[in-house]
């Protein structure tokens, strides 16, 4: 007897690349899924600090003498507005 062929059908060769292609798409997505959890670590949703807020650099700037305090109750008014109406990190 003569051995023709897999034995596999047309629609066997098809689930069998299917599932190729499934397998593979579920091994990139764990990696992009993995990248992207591990590039996040500690940002949780809070904006990142990367400096002083402007509020510090208005009291500095009190501080140092460069304002008076009309001038920094005025700028500090309208930033804490502008951080009320923004909300965090926008």
């Amino acid at each position: 007897m003569m051995y023709y062929g897999t034995g596999m059908s047309g629609w066997g060769m098809a689930l069998m690349g299917l599932s190729g292609l499934l397998f593979w798409g579920l091994v990139i997505a764990g990696i992009v899924v993995a990248v992207r959890y591990t590039s996040r670590v500690g940002l949780r949703g809070e904006p990142a600090v990367h400096g002083p807020t402007p509020q510090q650099t208005l009291a500095d700037r009190f501080a140092r003498g460069d304002i008076d305090e009309e001038q920094y109750t005025r700028n500090l008014k309208v930033l804490n507005e502008t951080a009320l109406t923004r909300g965090p990190g926008g």
